[in-house]
């Protein structure tokens, strides 16, 4: 709910509408912003106790995504685009997030129990293995939604 909030808040913020009044949640990344630099400066600023499970979220997500897909920051978080954003992935304090949206997560229901799931995102904990096939398949399952839309 954090993660959507934080979404919802970078959108706001770049309407104008209540800007400065959003509120962006507990990140594991130091210093870095919905505003900061790119992807390299967020991926630098997420703590150590964050980074493994992050970084194998990332691998996961990158080889499941298309060759063409490149990273971007796209609302303060890391997201893989190729014509239109695919998947967002996050470090948090307590949990790294997968952002496939709300019908690709609707498809795996089954798989995702035991992990926190809203609306659009499933949450990882730091302190559980990261599920790497599931993570490709939320992906690919994005990916092909993402090109019946074009």
């Amino acid at each position: 709910m954090k993660a959507k909030k934080a979404i919802r808040a970078a959108k706001t913020s770049q309407t104008g509408r209540g800007a400065g009044k959003a509120s962006v949640p507990r990140r594991a990344v130091k210093g870095a912003s919905p505003a900061a630099g790119g992807v390299e400066e967020y991926i630098a600023g997420i703590s150590e106790s964050s980074r493994k499970l992050f970084d194998a979220l990332r691998a996961a997500a990158r080889e499941a995504a298309p060759k063409d897909a490149e990273e971007v920051l796209s609302y303060g978080i890391v997201a893989l685009r190729t014509d239109r954003v695919l998947v967002w992935y996050a470090a948090f304090a307590q949990h790294c997030s997968l952002f496939p949206t709300a019908s690709v997560l609707g498809q795996f229901r089954d798989e995702l129990k035991g992990y926190k799931v809203s609306k659009g995102t499933v949450q990882f904990p730091l302190e559980k293995p990261l599920p790497v096939a599931l993570v490709k398949k939320l992906v690919r399952a994005r990916v092909a939604e993402a090109g019946k839309k074009k």
